[in-house]
């Protein structure tokens, strides 16, 4: 998830992991019980480290969604 900025320019972009969101038929979309507060204190995903292999800051998310990771704990 993205925001702030403009444009794409100075937006800032966190990952959120799918067990924080369910699918709404009705809405045609999906709802999350993620408040503001956690989202800006979430970790900000930067260019220079969308490395996807790199399991600490994998695990670094999960601990801060409080979820468990899909490879397990």
């Amino acid at each position: 998830m993205s925001f702030g900025g403009f444009l794409g320019i100075g937006c800032q972009e966190h990952t959120i992991p799918w067990e924080k969101l369910k699918y709404d038929t009705q809405l045609g979309g999906f709802r999350t019980d993620i408040t503001p507060e956690e989202l800006t204190r979430a970790p900000v995903v930067s260019e220079d480290k969308k490395d996807w292999r790199d399991r600490r800051r994998e695990q670094d998310l999960h601990d801060h969604w409080k979820v468990p990771p899909y490879w397990g704990w």
